[in-house]
């Protein structure tokens, strides 16, 4: 676990969730909403999320997790998914200092067997020459599924022998992709479509959830601000519920 430096007064009105996560969606409709190819949204994706990732760390957030690639987005079209692996390693290029300068540690969920050789020595190296820092860590779920992760962590665990009986829910956490890092608070979903999409299923089992219909693209700052605004106003119960004072009445309780 990266030790945080202490957190700054954000003047928020409302808590801070240490951990919130995002389904970064909508990039392909804005940019045919606008007459542009649908890369040209994933790029406007990329750009925002710099702003992002400033604001997270203007208001204290500890932990971001991104979905960037999913384990089914290798269906899409060869064009698109080609233009988007350029996308992301020219993030990695052009941004890798700025991320580090900021104190950012990024963090890798999900496979790397299926990129380019070089890609993936590039994702490597990121994850080494930031893996210091503790402003904000930043989970990129890049060729992620919620699903594949749990068989990912159940074939890993019958590798190492454990017996059934030792096998508990904090053993399961130790063995998933997200190791070390809390569950999610708050989880996003940009663009007002209501689905979980294979993500984080383990992980947001008691995370609050929030569907602003913007289009990721123009989740600023504001939006951002209300989400969290939002989430301060939830009361986070973990399946228990609050006991009302009893009415006695004729020395019943009802």
């Amino acid at each position: 676990m990266p030790v945080f430096p202490e957190r700054q007064d954000s003047g928020s009105a409302f808590p801070i969730p240490t951990h919130i996560a995002i389904i970064m969606d909508g990039n392909g409709r804005w940019a045919l909403s606008r007459g542009l190819p649908r890369l040209a949204g994933h790029r406007a994706g990329t750009e925002n999320l710099r702003r992002i990732i400033e604001a997270c760390i203007e208001f204290g957030i500890r932990y971001l997790t991104i979905y960037a690639f999913s384990t089914e987005n290798w269906g899409r079209p060869k064009e698109e998914v080609e233009g988007l692996m350029e996308i992301f390693e020219d993030v990695i290029d052009h941004e890798l200092q700025e991320l580090q300068d900021q104190g950012v540690q990024l963090r890798h969920i999900g496979r790397l067997d299926r990129l380019d050789p070089v890609f993936r020595n590039k994702v490597l190296h990121a994850l080494q020459y930031t893996s210091d820092n503790s402003r904000l860590v930043l989970n990129v779920a890049f060729n992620y599924g919620g699903r594949d992760e749990i068989v990912n962590a159940i074939q890993r665990i019958i590798q190492d022998k454990i017996d059934p009986q030792e096998i508990t829910a904090e053993l399961v956490n130790r063995y998933l992709f997200t190791a070390g890092v809390p569950d999610p608070d708050l989880i996003i979903r940009t663009s007002g479509e209501l689905r979980g999409s294979n993500f984080l299923i383990w992980q947001g089992a008691y995370s609050e959830w929030y569907f602003p219909p913007v289009y990721w693209p123009d989740f600023d700052k504001e939006q951002l601000r209300l989400a969290l605004e939002e989430y301060g106003h939830r009361e986070r119960r973990y399946g228990r519920v609050d006991q009302p004072r009893e009415e006695q009445v004729d020395g019943h309780a009802h």
